[in-house]
């Protein structure tokens, strides 16, 4: 049976590796790592406290956002294949990208289906990402609920507020701090369970 000081551990130190994501060459290594240590310490809590949907919501949240991201750029780089046709992105690789000037002339109606389809690329992004942002609040809705740490809560919230507005700037840096926020509500678990955050058994009938 896991412990809740192995959950407040593996959390926070987890979370403190994500926010490592931007260290140059092997910033995402720790960010994945960091994301895989978050997550063990959520399973381990939903055990811990007898509620499933907490690991379970955290769990499609990540397989949505992940989804979300392949899609995404997917449809972004068919379109920027369709319209300049694959020989011509090869010559850009191949001549290092010497600048705009060596652009070919795109067909009618080419820059208009370019920027609607990096449109559909970036909405499906967001779209997903604002899914999976919905069900990391209600897994940290119930965490903050059955550990009495409001902190999680709180970073839900303001997870859901900044992927809702990663549409302009205010929302990655709302990402940013639910994710210090997520630092402090890990290291603010308790490392007994209160009897009154037990799960509750269910009253077996005395005999006479």
């Amino acid at each position: 049976m896991p412990q809740l000081s192995q959950a407040k551990t593996l959390g926070g130190i987890g979370s403190i590796l994500m926010l490592l994501a931007f260290v140059p060459a092997v910033g995402w290594i720790l960010a994945i790592a960091g994301a895989i240590m978050v997550l063990v310490a959520i399973r381990y809590v939903s055990e811990i406290v007898g509620d499933r949907s907490i690991f379970n919501n955290m769990l499609f949240a990540i397989a949505l956002g992940i989804v979300g991201l392949v899609v995404g750029v997917a449809v972004i780089l068919g379109t920027v294949l369709t319209t300049f046709g694959l020989s011509t992105i090869s010559s850009w690789f191949s001549m290092g990208f010497p600048g705009y000037t060596t652009l070919p002339a795109l067909p009618p109606g080419g820059i208009f289906g370019l920027i609607m389809g990096a449109l559909a690329g970036l909405a499906i992004i967001w779209v997903l990402l604002l899914v999976s942002a919905i069900l990391v609040r209600r897994s940290y809705d119930s965490m903050s609920k059955k550990l009495g740490v409001g902190m999680f809560g709180t970073t839900g919230l303001i997870y859901l507020i900044g992927a809702a507005l990663t549409i302009i700037v205010v929302g990655v840096i709302l990402i940013f701090v639910a994710l210090i926020l997520n630092i402090v509500a890990f290291f603010s678990i308790p490392d007994q369970q209160l009897p009154q955050q037990m799960p509750q058994q269910p009253i077996q009938p005395t005999t006479p």
